[in-house]
């Protein structure tokens, strides 16, 4: 394990990608989109990935499971049901949704490293020490759900 795994709540790492593609965007060169479309695609995005987010803590509280992402190794439950289905990660998946609306509002091509980063950064400190912990924890139920339901989409 590295000095970064489990250590950034998700949500405190989107907020930092944010912000840094706000700067970001005003270094360079902005595209050039009516404020109206940029908004609607920032609301249209972001409703696709606060639905996925909110879709995967039912799921969670459904199965009387920790969210914590500190503590996977709290995991009561395995949860396939639901959004599980069609994605292993669908908090994080929402949260990416949510910074590519984001970078569609700053019009940006430099806004648009936000959510590579993102994805990139929680991949390895927060998927992979999960898959770890929840392998051991759940053996052959986890490897095939593995086998079964891709990582992010």
């Amino acid at each position: 394990m590295s000095a970064f795994d489990l250590k950034i709540p998700p949500p405190a790492v989107a907020l930092l990608i944010g912000a840094a593609m706000w700067f970001a965007s005003r270094l360079g060169p902005a595209l050039d989109a009516p404020l109206l479309v940029r908004t609607v695609a920032f609301i249209a995005i972001g409703l696709v990935g606060g639905a996925t987010a909110v879709a995967g803590n039912i799921e969670f509280k459904r199965a009387k499971t920790t969210i914590n992402p500190f503590k996977p190794q709290n995991a009561t439950a395995l949860v396939t049901s639901g959004v599980y289905r069609f994605t292993r990660n669908p908090m994080y998946l929402g949260l990416t949704f949510l910074i590519l609306g984001w970078a569609a509002f700053l019009c940006s091509a430099w806004a648009l490293a936000g959510p590579v980063l993102f994805v990139v950064y929680i991949s390895r400190f927060q998927i992979e020490p999960e898959e770890k912990i929840l392998a051991a924890k759940f053996g052959a139920e986890y490897s095939e759900y593995l086998s079964r339901v891709r990582r992010w989409l």
